[in-house]
Parts: structure tokens; C-alpha cells; sequence
């Protein structure tokens, strides 16, 4: 490439909502269900899809795009092979920052803390919900590790396949879930004029666990 790409003058003003302190309800899960539902709504075919940020022992990030599938007051759900590079940072590191960004709406949403595992049954539970190509995808794949070319990794799932005709093959026990355990949650609203509204819900061991809001400066 020769030369600078410059998009200095690339913009577009942000003309859908704002938000009022009045508008937020007080349960930061039960927000992000509203703002969930509204991006579907507006017509996101992937509203579920979140950027997760996770870092190594050393401090080093890394991110990527995972599915949420499922959440409730706990925390925020998705599946992967635990052998994969999130799987092996969030193995040293079990902490993890995600984002949600739709831009039919011009929302985002932040969340950090920290992660856990999810038990092998709701592992399983979920994989046998899956379907059955999905199913043989992840029973092929190490996900993450090198592998020769295309025609080696559908080989993999060729050979599966005949090995288990009838579709039922079986999770391997590296391939499960994670939740991820709130402890901060970040609503930004785009205004005109990139004057913002940010709205911070944090929860901490001085407010007796109740979540706290606080509206921050763009």
C-alpha cells in the first residue's frame, strides 16, 4: 500500500434517541433486554453478536465476535472450544470486557468482569440444541490450531460423519460454555453534535451489591 488512507472527513451525525437518567430502569439486565429486543426490532439480523475482549497472562489482548445465547441475573452466556485462544486466556485470565453495537439505533453497550465456566450439562444441553452440520463442525474443528488446507478440515468432518451416520455424535468434553459475571455496565446513546449520553450501572461491595448510576461525560 502506498500512501495514507484518510478517513478525517468521514461522519455522519447521530439522529435516532437519547436518554434520560428517568428512562433507564434500575435493573442494568432488564435494560439491556429492552435494547436487545429494540435492535432486533430495527431490523439487526445479528443484535446478538458481541465483541469480546479477553488478554493472556501477560496482559496482551485480544478480541473477537462471539454470539450471546442466553442471560439471566447472573451473567451473559456464549459457547466455544475450550482449546481456542479465548478459551486458553480466559484460563489464566478469567476476566473478560464484552460489546454490543447497533447501529439502527446508535446504542451500545459495555460490560465487564469476570468469567466462569458453565457446567458440562448446560454444555450439553446447548450442543444437543444445535444443529446437526453445527454439531459435526465442532466435533471436527480444535479451533484456533493450524491445519493444512480446507480440504484437511472438511475431511475431518467427512470422516466423522461416516463414523457417525446416524448424526449423533458427541460433544467433546473441550467444547463448552462461559458466563460472563457483570460487574460494570456501560448504556451510550448517540446524540447530535457527538454529545453523548453514558449511563454507568457498578455494582461493588460498598453499595451492599445494589447497582449504582451514574451518567458520564462523552
Amino acid at each position: 500500500m502506498e500512501g495514507e488512507i484518510d478517513h478525517r472527513g468521514t461522519r455522519r451525525d447521530f439522529i435516532h434517541g437519547e436518554l434520560h437518567r428517568r428512562d433507564l430502569n434500575i435493573d442494568p439486565f432488564r435494560q439491556f433486554a429492552d435494547w436487545l429486543a429494540a435492535a432486533t426490532e430495527a431490523g439487526n439480523f445479528d443484535a446478538t453478536a458481541m465483541a469480546l475482549a479477553t488478554a493472556d497472562a501477560e496482559g496482551h489482548p485480544d478480541v473477537r465476535f462471539v454470539l450471546l445465547k442466553h442471560f439471566d441475573e447472573r451473567g451473559l452466556c456464549w459457547y466455544t472450544d475450550q482449546r481456542s485462544q479465548k478459551g486458553q486466556e480466559l484460563a489464566v485470565n478469567p476476566q473478560a470486557a464484552a460489546v454490543f453495537y447497533w447501529p439502527e439505533n446508535d446504542r451500545q453497550v459495555r460490560v465487564n468482569g469476570p468469567v466462569e465456566r458453565l457446567s458440562d450439562a448446560e454444555a450439553e444441553a446447548y450442543f444437543q440444541q444445535r444443529p446437526g452440520s453445527s454439531r459435526f463442525a465442532a466435533a471436527a474443528s480444535e479451533q484456533s490450531q493450524p491445519i493444512a488446507n480446507r480440504a484437511a478440515l472438511e475431511q475431518r468432518v467427512i470422516d466423522l460423519q461416516a463414523r457417525y451416520p446416524t448424526g449423533d455424535v458427541p460433544r467433546n468434553p473441550a467444547w463448552g460454555g462461559y458466563r460472563l459475571l457483570p460487574e460494570r455496565f456501560e448504556f451510550w446513546q448517540g446524540r447530535r453534535s457527538r454529545l453523548h449520553d453514558r449511563f454507568l450501572y457498578q455494582r461493588s461491595e460498598d453499595t451492599g451489591g445494589v447497582w449504582v448510576i451514574q451518567r458520564l461525560m462523552p
